[in-house]
């Protein structure tokens, strides 16, 4: 019997400890994992609001050693990487803790790249590079969104190019992963949509990437509906903990979907997006979704009237046309009520600057998982209509 490869699906994702209160399990992990000295990866905002307080105060309650590195942009750059992975050696660490959104979690990924290969993190771009496992990787998130911390993904930002990188490998899956919903509370309401839109399009773009099946299909469904019924009113009322809860489980599916189906053109294109302009990443898809779901609806028509019924849309006796229209506009009115009115222009975004962020997009992992096969014309006239 002949069997098809291309049909073989694998799924990974780290350990998970989901709710209220795991952060002050990291001590405990740490110990499991034989720490001698801990490395605490975060940046200054999370170090204000407590999180990592939290995080020592564990340590120190299993006698563990540990030191800190903060030095961590919003879109993590290759030398702060570079950085962290000398800092590691100096400090003779042995294992890495990172807690934040995100840029720490990824600098904190691409540090135990660098620690583990000892070569620059730059020389590790693309899908299966990694030859050497990283050292033990516990990752605590506090926003409800970027799922770093269940991914295959590593987004380092080269600043020299002004361009992001991506890293794929299951070798960057962390150990562990606590995913607390009370470390969301300091998110501001910018962040909270920035990270919750960053979640549904994770979820969408892998429900209807090439690369889902029946592994990641319920995870993105899944994520969908919790983000899509919860983002708004957690926003509204930011103290309502069960809100939260929905919405960091909803990015934890959403993460466990893409991280194994991969994602598509609204993500290679925001990635070359935040590396050119050092944008929010979240803002980057916002701006992007409804233009590349337009474009993508024809390639995967029922997958996106699935996307359109678990967003609630009533599809009922619709034509394709007419469903992708309702999609579009629904999707235009979310992003609205969580406070998102941006287009690429204002932020200093010009025709011109259009074939250098095409030309990188479609070099970008993500454009292969795509639905709808693209050139880079098509590229083009995307970021155009993004304007």
């Amino acid at each position: 019997m002949r069997h098809d490869i291309s049909q073989l699906r694998k799924f990974v994702s780290p350990e998970i400890i989901f709710g209220a209160g795991s952060r002050h399990a990291v001590g405990n992990y740490a110990t499991t994992f034989g720490a001698r000295k801990v490395l605490v990866v975060s940046d200054p905002g999370v170090q204000a609001a407590g999180w990592v307080a939290d995080v020592e105060a564990s340590l120190q309650a299993q006698g563990l050693d540990y030191c800190l590195y903060t030095n961590v942009s919003p879109n993590p750059r290759s030398e702060e990487v570079m950085q962290g992975a000398e800092f590691y050696r100096e400090q003779g660490c042995n294992l890495i803790v990172a807690v934040g959104g995100g840029s720490p979690m990824d600098c904190a990924k691409g540090i135990g790249i660098v620690v583990a290969h000892g070569r620059s993190i730059l020389e590790f771009e693309g899908v299966d590079k990694l030859r050497v496992p990283s050292p033990p990787l516990i990752l605590i998130p506090t926003t409800a969104g970027t799922s770093a911390d269940v991914s295959q993904f590593v987004i380092i930002s080269n600043q020299l190019e002004r361009v992001k990188f991506s890293i794929v490998s299951k070798a960057v899956v962390p150990d562990v992963s606590l995913i607390d919903p009370e470390t969301t509370l300091s998110m501001d309401p910018f962040l909270s949509a920035c990270t919750g839109i960053d979640a549904l399009v994770h979820a969408i773009e892998a429900f209807v990437s090439t690369g889902s099946g029946p592994l990641t299909d319920s995870h993105a469904l899944e994520a969908i509906r919790l983000i899509n019924g919860n983002l708004v009113d957690m926003i509204a009322n930011p103290n309502d903990m069960l809100l939260r809860e929905r919405v960091m489980l909803g990015s934890m599916e959403a993460g466990l979907a893409f991280s194994n189906a991969i994602l598509g053109a609204v993500h290679a294109m925001s990635h070359s997006l935040g590396g050119f302009l050092d944008l929010p990443h979240g803002l980057c898809n916002a701006v992007l979704i409804e233009h590349v779901v337009a474009f993508n609806y024809s390639a995967a028509p029922e997958r996106f009237r699935m996307v359109a019924e678990t967003l609630g849309i009533d599809v009922r006796g619709l034509n394709h046309a007419q469903i992708r229209q309702r999609l579009v506009d629904y999707l235009i009115r979310f992003k609205q009520s969580v406070g998102f009115r941006e287009t690429l222009g204002p932020h200093g975004v010009g025709t011109s600057d259009i074939p250098f962020l095409s030309r990188h997009a479609m070099e970008d992992p993500c454009i292969l998982t795509n639905p709808r096969e693209s050139t880079v014309r098509d590229v083009e006239v995307v970021y155009a209509e993004a304007l």
